[in-house]
This record gives structure tokens, sequence and C-alpha cells, in this order.
């Protein structure tokens, strides 16, 4: 498993989600601290493509070992795209959250819902509050 990082290139949702912007669409998955908190995750529910999800509402869950948890939201949209990838090998979440253990793509349904979000040493510091 990877040390815990929290790439300046994402933004931050306060559920422990992340989103990375690519054009008129966005990337979703959990932060390494989410990962983390479940543990060795071995189930992906993903939501069906071409579903409408809504910011800080629950569009999935993880099952690890320990829990299941519900996936959040960072922004709305529209799902274009499911990792495949993760679906049969929920594993790669833990191996690399941030790369390969991508969750799902959205096309965004109001980019402004991105200001809302956590850049990374704003997240790094709601972690430190909560760890405390």
């Amino acid at each position: 498993m990877p040390d815990a990082s929290y790439p300046e290139n994402l933004r931050y949702h306060h559920e422990h989600d992340w989103v990375r912007v690519e054009g008129d669409e966005a990337v979703f998955g959990i932060t390494w601290y989410a990962q983390d908190a479940l543990g060795e995750v071995v189930y992906f529910d993903p939501p069906e493509v071409g579903s409408s999800i809504t910011k800080d509402t629950a569009y999935g869950e993880l099952e690890s070992v320990k829990a299941v948890s519900d996936i959040h939201a960072p922004t709305s949209g529209t799902v274009v795209t499911v990792n495949q990838q993760v679906v049969d090998q929920p594993e790669v979440v833990n191996e690399d959250p941030y790369g390969a253990g991508w969750l799902i793509r959205v096309s965004l349904g109001d980019p402004s819902e991105l200001d809302g979000l956590l850049d990374a040493a704003a997240y790094r510091a709601y972690l430190a509050g909560i760890s405390s």
C-alpha cells in the first residue's frame, strides 16, 4: 500500500472523496485516508452509466473486510464511465487510489460546485482536525 498522499491537482470532498477535472468531465475516487480507513476493499457497487448523481449524495458503495461504505459525489453530473478494473479487482483502490483505482467518470453538471471543495492543503488540515 502506498504512503499517505493527497495530490495537489485534485479537489477533495469532506467525505474523503476526490475529483480530478479533465475538460468538461470529472474523474472521481476515494482518498488515501478513506481507503486506509476501510482496509482491504473487496467489492465496488458502482452506479449505472447514464445515471445522474447529485453533489454530496451517495452514488455507490465500497465494501471492505471491515465495513460497507457509501461513496459520495463531490460534484453533480451524469455517469459516462465506470472503472471496470475496480469492479473486477477492487483491491486496486488500495494499491493506487489516485491512479488505476479511480471509480467513475462523469460529465460535469455544474462546474461551479467545484468551488466548494477543498484543495490538498485544506484537506490535510481537515484530516488533522478530525484525528486530534
